[in-house]
């Protein structure tokens, strides 16, 4: 597994680089890594049968360990984005953030299970409605409600972008990721009973999942008000990195073990800290270590890519790049409407919502695992999905904070 961690964050970092000269995102020459090291292409990093393992005893083994990176990174990513919810930024923002972000979230969701529910006899056959069709369909349409915030603050923060549109963004794009966990939990508790031919009642659709998000909610709170009684006794800034890491990495197992969301109870926590200890040094010692969590995670998904369902997943990431842009983008503009946010919010906030990265596969890796009858194709699609999408989302977000007149640097 060593070994295997060793290439993965060398190969890595040279597709970030590589990608950097294109001007693509670095995540995107991780991912693409990950696929040419995967047991699909040169199976530099194969499964759990491939040469390498005849050479070296247990190595498909450890590489199905790797997956524990997968709630690491996580864990972090959740904490981080929950430092960039700020109570008094978040205030002011009034009811146009909460119909937006409720439009945009539900529009994509609905549209790409509408979408690929009905459509998915004709790229999958042979396979039956209630059992596979509609709870792959809505379980993707959960994830597509996420908007990766790395993207887009990397974009905000290279044209220098201040205004009514990056305001509002900024806030939509923090609660999006909470509004997908909610929704993986709740598809999840839809889909589950639907694949294994149980009955459904509202207590096991309903009542699990809200019991769950507030226990993984309570844990959070735990964990951050320790954080923030430990966090005294770590007054240099070396220390102060074991403590987090060390605190993130507790509430992750706690929650996993548990059955839990460790996206969201992280997600409290940083929360907690961001607006009740107001120590920036606690999100940027985190900070200087996220690339590496960040290349070992990407490279780790696109391990997964498997070419034999190629032709299958292509079609579903057309259609779920399709479908989740049209309803973000229609659903902001509704949104931005009823609230009567300013015109150029309207017209161009939906352009800017169209990332997705480490939640979007963070879920999807989770989903793999919980609903192995179309697993396989639902997580190859979705990774096929985020590399076109991390490939025209940076323009379009440029395109949006220009033609709002919010850019303070000049570009040609």
């Amino acid at each position: 597994m060593i070994l295997a961690l060793g290439i993965m964050v060398v190969a890595g970092f040279l597709g970030g680089l590589a990608a950097g000269k294109l001007k693509f995102p670095r995540i995107s020459g991780y991912i693409i890594i990950g696929i040419l090291l995967s047991p699909s292409l040169l199976n530099i990093i194969p499964g759990e049968a491939g040469w390498f393992s005849r050479w070296v005893s247990g190595w498909g083994e450890a590489v199905g360990n790797l997956d524990i990176i997968t709630g690491i990174a996580l864990g972090f990513i959740a904490y981080l984005i929950g430092g960039s919810l700020k109570t008094e930024s978040l205030r002011g923002l009034g009811k146009s953030i909460t119909w937006i972000t409720f439009f945009q979230s539900l529009g994509a969701w609905f549209l790409v299970t509408l979408v690929l529910a009905f459509l998915g006899h004709l790229i999958i056959p042979s396979l039956t409605f209630w059992q596979a069709y509609f709870p792959m369909a809505f379980i993707i349409g959960a994830i597509s409600c996420a908007t990766a915030p790395a993207a887009t603050m990397a974009m905000i923060s290279e044209y220098k972008a201040k205004g009514p549109l990056t305001t509002t963004l900024l806030a939509v794009v923090a609660l999006d990721d909470v509004i997908a966990v909610i929704a993986f939990a709740i598809a999840s508790g839809i889909c589950q009973p639907l694949v294994n031919s149980a009955s459904i009642s509202l207590y096991q659709v309903l009542a699990i999942p809200l019991l769950h998000i507030v226990e993984s909610i309570a844990i959070g709170i735990v964990f951050a008000l320790a954080l923030v009684y430990i966090s005294k006794l770590a007054r240099a800034r070396e220390l102060l990195l074991v403590v987090v890491f060390g605190m993130v990495m507790l509430c992750t197992g706690v929650t996993s073990y548990l059955g839990l969301s460790s996206i969201l109870a992280n997600m409290v926590v940083g929360f907690v800290i961001a607006n009740k200890v107001k120590r920036k040094e606690m999100f940027l010692v985190v900070e200087e270590v996220e690339d590496v969590l960040y290349a070992m995670f990407f490279v780790l998904a696109g391990l997964h890519f498997d070419l034999s369902v190629l032709k299958v997943a292509g079609i579903l990431a057309l259609l779920i790049v399709l479908s989740r842009c049209t309803g973000k983008y229609f659903g902001a503009r509704t949104g931005a409407g009823i609230s009567h946010a300013p015109d150029k919010v309207k017209k161009y906030l939906g352009f800017a919502l169209l990332p997705k990265a480490g939640v979007t596969i963070g879920l999807a890796l989770l989903a793999a695992l919980e609903f192995p009858t179309f697993g396989a194709v639902m997580l190859n699609a979705v990774l096929a999905s985020t590399i076109i999408n991390e490939l025209i989302a940076p323009p379009l977000t440029k395109y949006a904070i220009f033609k709002a007149g919010e850019a303070s640097v000049e570009t040609s």
